[in-house]
């Protein structure tokens, strides 16, 4: 089982470009992030002619997560549990029906610039309230895969300048303690447990030349519970994709589960 995680940076202008990676790349399992469309106006028929199940929490013109799946989603849940006052579109949820059934959590964790401040005040209180549901889903004993755009730089080696990103939420020390936290639950990294070396990343900026010059950073990441990791194949990063036509500025990131 194929599954991979996007940050799409918008349906409507990148619909062409992840049809074209869908049909390179042939993931059982797509997590999309900044799909930025409401539910009913994501182009559902689309990808279900592709051979898609889809399932979006989507928002107007920011954020919105989908998960499209070629085998049967069960039990397909939206929104992060644990404040039932926030009405950003940024987790959705769903078993998917393999030769195992796995768990898989699509997320898009707050960027929280400016640092400090209210939107990095909430960028912390999501990632303890993620603590709170990954406690939980893990109390379950079944393989589990939480990947998406994590918004956290989790070491100095995940991005090419880490001094330019030293006063940026993404990289400020509270975030990647915070993913720490995430990863000491049990969880394995799964791109960085297979490819170690520096020089690994999932985005570039769309300025300053950053794809020309390789300034990118690694913030897309799939984190896979015991029971998902002993199931754990090959990774891979689709570096590729950001080159071609309108791009996104992350590229897709995947783990093959024997499952």
């Amino acid at each position: 089982m194929k599954i991979a995680t996007f940050n799409i940076n918008g349906i409507k202008a990148r619909i062409e470009a992840l049809t074209e990676w869908l049909a390179e790349a042939q993931p059982d399992v797509a997590c999309l992030q900044e799909i930025k469309s409401v539910d009913e106006a994501f182009p559902r028929a689309h990808f279900e002619d592709l051979g898609y199940n889809v399932e979006t929490h989507g928002q107007k013109s920011f954020n919105g997560v989908a998960i499209l799946s070629k085998l049967p989603l069960e039990d397909v849940t939206r929104g992060l549990p644990g404040d039932d006052t926030d009405e950003q579109a940024r987790w959705i949820e769903a078993t998917v029906v393999g030769r195992t059934a796995i768990r898989v959590c699509g997320l898009y964790l707050p960027n929280g610039n400016p640092a400090p401040g209210p939107k990095y005040d909430y960028k912390l209180a999501w990632m303890k309230r993620m603590q709170a549901r990954v406690t939980e889903l893990l109390a379950t004993e079944e393989p589990l895969v939480f990947c998406g755009d994590y918004n956290v730089i989790p070491q100095p080696e995940d991005a090419a300048k880490p001094e330019d990103w030293k006063t940026d939420a993404l990289f400020l020390p509270e975030s990647r303690a915070a993913f720490r936290r995430l990863i000491h639950l049990g969880l394995t990294d799964a791109i960085r447990t297979r490819d170690p070396r520096p020089g690994t990343y999932t985005y570039w900026d769309f300025q300053r030349g950053a794809w020309e010059r390789n300034n990118g950073i690694r913030i897309d990441h799939l984190l896979l519970s015991p029971q998902a990791a002993d199931l754990m194949r090959e990774t891979g990063i689709d570096k590729a994709v950001r080159g071609r036509e309108k791009p996104s500025d992350h590229v897709p990131a995947w783990v093959d589960l024997d499952a």
